[in-house]
């Protein structure tokens, strides 16, 4: 279809293009929602559906069935968090400490010095994939938040970018500390209600209620379910929400109003809503996510437009969400299983381009002559909580083994893996599963301080043996 903005959103080509696509990609089941402004001042929102909710037993996907949006809550709870700093409560430098001294027991605490700017932007160092289950009650997030003083630090405060779930917990209990609510009430009193969205909860009995979608680990041919539903609710915060497609465009719309709901509800101050898109830090692999972080947003340069948006992944199930403020135009696409980010680069190229004409950035490829790199240099073992990575030659060239790490790690159909690494360029390699078209970057790099790192799928994995912290 040829840009043209005057042309109303037609469902049916969108179902169409979405069945297609999600078929070529092994997805089950999957759910694209559209917003985008009218000539006469309004908005025009679509909602289109495919597949199964779960391939066990063909339940199919309804536009108001809900899934998982995984790290696409950490917009929601930054979102409540500014709210608080507009209320006066804190601000952005606000340090941890004076909200919850017992999360910074020691000037040697992993949580020292740390800001509420460092967890919205992922600077903290903190070590970002703890996935503790500290049970159903709720003071999961509290008996959560009592180890962080403990948990390793990945990198100096500040000093490069490491996406961090565990810094999103800790934003979740300073939440709680500041309204007295358990995080999900807070979410429900000062965001959902407001909003007005029906669909959406933060636990598996509110999900329950709304045709909920299951995860698989397989796509289609032969899908597999994964063995587990929904992320412990100790780490609610960070990726803890379920919603259809429509109540994250009623998310998204109130971003992009400038902070207030279609019915003049206010949710945020306008200068609130822009601070939030502002550059914080420069990501070191610009492929995989972003550039670059706002305070909770993803920022996006497709070239020379810049969208901002999140993407979600839990056991067996993905979700993305682009915004486009220029425009006033947003898309998400939540999916269950399969080639869910080739799904998402092919659907979105198109959404975009027929919508805004705007092209989606280039995902990162090696050449197609091939570059002789050294890859000695970079040998070794890189590790954080959840995954170890180990740098290796083979006869047939370098080799990335990844060993998942931490409790989640037998829930892995494949603990340890193997790929190939690909050059790109001078510190820069990439891998790729046979199965899937788009590359995952491997990016090498060093710290100020000396120590060496490797940047995948945007977390900051120190090199075992380099110096330390």
């Amino acid at each position: 279809m040829p840009h043209d903005p005057t042309t109303p959103l037609d469902p049916d080509h969108w179902t169409a293009r979405l069945s297609d696509l999600a078929r070529r990609h092994g997805v089950p089941g999957a759910q694209l929602g559209v917003l985008r402004p009218t000539p006469d001042g309004g908005g025009e929102t679509i909602a289109v559906a495919h597949g199964v909710l779960d391939a066990g037993t063909g339940h199919p996907v309804g536009t108001r069935s809900a899934f998982q949006i995984g790290s696409i809550t950490k917009v929601w709870t930054a979102t409540v968090i500014m709210g608080l700093v507009e209320e006066g409560l804190l601000t952005v430098d606000t340090p941890v400490a004076e909200i919850l001294p017992e999360a910074v027991p020691s000037e040697a605490a992993t949580t020292a010095g740390v800001t509420v700017r460092h967890l919205l932007a992922h600077t903290s160092g903190i070590d970002g994939d703890l996935f503790t289950d500290t049970g159903r009650g709720d003071d999961a997030i509290e008996r959560y938040v009592a180890a962080l003083p403990e948990a390793a630090r990945v990198h100096p405060l500040g000093a490069t970018f490491s996406y961090c779930n565990s810094g999103f917990v800790l934003l979740g209990r300073i939440i709680e500390r500041l309204t007295g609510l358990v995080w999900d009430e807070a979410m429900r009193e000062r965001l959902f209600v407001p909003l007005g969205l029906e669909r959406t909860g933060t636990l598996p009995e509110d999900a329950l209620l709304h045709d909920a979608a299951i995860g698989h680990v397989t796509g289609l041919p032969e899908p597999v379910r994964a063995a587990r539903w929904g992320l412990p609710r100790s780490v609610g915060p960070a990726g803890g929400v379920t919603a259809d497609v429509g109540d994250v465009l009623r998310f998204a719309a109130v971003h992009l109003r400038g902070g207030v709901t279609a019915d003049g509800t206010r949710i945020l101050e306008e200068d609130t809503v822009r601070a939030m898109t502002e550059f914080q830090v420069k990501v070191p692999d610009p492929h995989t996510l972003g550039d670059s972080w706002g305070l909770g947003w993803i920022r996006h340069d497709w070239h020379g437009h810049r969208l901002i948006g999140h993407d979600g992944n839990t056991f067996g199930q993905s979700a993305f969400l682009r915004l486009l403020p220029e425009i006033g135009t947003a898309v998400v696409l939540l999916t269950n299983g399969g080639r869910a980010r080739d799904l998402y680069r092919d659907l979105y190229g198109e959404v975009f381009d027929t919508l805004a004409g705007v092209r989606i950035q280039e995902a990162l490829a090696p050449p197609a002559v091939p570059v002789d790199v050294d890859i000695t240099p970079h040998l070794g073992v890189y590790e954080n909580a959840a995954e170890r990575l180990e740098v290796l030659k083979s006869a047939d060239g370098p080799v990335l083994r990844v060993t998942a790490l931490g409790p989640l790690a037998a829930l892995e159909p494949e603990p340890v893996r193997e790929h190939p690494l690909v050059a790109v360029g001078p510190g820069v390699h990439a891998t790729r599963p046979a199965d899937t078209l788009t590359w995952t970057p491997v990016t090498f790099y060093r710290l100020d301080t000396g120590r060496e790192y490797v940047h995948r799928n945007g977390r900051a994995l120190p090199r075992a043996g380099s110096p330390a912290v």
